[in-house]
C-alpha cells in the first residue's frame, strides 16, 4: 500500500473520529471555555494531526488517546456539575477588578492584567468612565462582566412602567430565493399570502429575496439580492 493512501485512510480515520469525540463533548460556547478547556481542545487535535501523519504511530493506540483525553474532561465536567468544591478547584472564581468605581490593582495583578487591558475591555463595552461602573468581574473564560451603577444604566419601558408588546423570534419564509413551505405552514399561512405581500413592493419573483422574516407582530422584512433596497412589510393581519 502506497504512502499516500496510508495517509488518506488514517486522516479519514482521524476526521471522523474527532468529529464525534467533539460532539460528545457537548456545545458549549467558546466564550465560555476556560483556558483548560482550549488547551485539552488543542491537545485532541494534535494527537488527531499525529494519527493522520506519522505512519510509524500504531493507529488504535493512537486514537485510545484521543478517547483518553476526551472523556476526561467530560468527566470532570460531570463531577463539577454536582460538587461546587470540585468545579471551584477545577474552573476557578470569578475575580472582581472594580468595586464601586475603584480598580483593584492586586486582583488585576493575580490575573497579570494591565490597567489598559481593562479599559480596552470596559471600552469594547462602551464603557469609557470607570467611575460609572459598580462592580466588574473577569469571569473563568476570560470574559469581562459589567454591573454599571444604577444612575448610570440605560432607561428602559420597565423603569417608566410602560407596557411593551411581546417579542418573539422571527420566522424565516424565503432563504435564498427560496420559499420555505414548512415555516410557512407552522404559521398557517399560505404561498398566495406571502406572494401578495410581496407584491406591495412590485417583487414579483421569490428568487429576487436573498431573506425574508416574518416577526411575531406581522412586519414582514424583505432583503433583495444584490445591492437592492431592503423593505419591511406591515401586513397587519397573517389571515389573509
Amino acid at each position: 500500500m502506497s504512502v499516500i493512501l496510508v495517509v488518506v485512510i488514517r486522516s479519514l480515520i482521524a476526521f471522523f473520529a474527532l468529529l464525534i469525540l467533539v460532539r460528545l463533548t457537548g456545545k458549549q460556547q467558546l466564550a465560555e471555555l476556560t483556558y483548560f478547556d482550549y488547551i485539552v481542545g488543542i491537545t485532541i487535535g494534535s494527537i488527531a494531526s499525529t494519527l493522520s501523519v506519522s505512519l510509524n504511530q500504531n493507529t488504535t493506540a493512537t486514537l485510545a488517546g484521543m478517547v483518553i483525553w476526551t472523556f476526561l474532561p467530560i468527566l470532570m465536567a460531570y463531577i463539577s456539575l454536582h460538587h461546587a468544591g470540585f468545579r471551584k478547584i477545577i474552573e476557578g472564581e470569578a475575580t472582581v477588578v472594580i468595586e464601586n468605581g475603584k480598580i483593584l490593582e492586586d486582583n488585576l495583578g493575580k490575573l497579570r492584567l494591565s490597567i489598559d487591558d481593562l479599559l480596552a475591555e470596559l471600552r469594547s463595552k462602551s464603557i469609557f468612565n470607570i467611575a460609572d461602573v459598580e462592580f466588574a468581574l473577569y469571569e473563568t473564560s476570560g470574559k469581562l462582566s459589567v454591573q454599571l451603577k444604577s444612575q448610570k444604566k440605560p432607561l428602559t419601558p420597565a423603569h417608566l412602567n410602560i407596557s411593551t408588546p411581546y417579542e418573539g423570534l422571527c420566522t424565516t419564509l424565503i432563504d435564498d430565493g427560496k420559499v420555505l413551505s414548512d415555516a410557512l405552514k407552522s404559521l398557517s399561512l399560505s404561498k398566495a399570502w406571502l406572494y401578495y405581500q410581496l407584491s406591495k413592493k412590485n417583487i414579483q419573483d421569490p428568487s429576487q429575496v436573498s431573506l425574508a422574516q416574518l416577526d411575531t407582530i406581522g412586519n414582514l422584512y424583505v432583503d433583495l439580492k444584490g445591492d437592492e433596497l431592503y423593505y419591511i412589510i406591515a401586513t397587519n393581519s397573517r389571515e389573509e
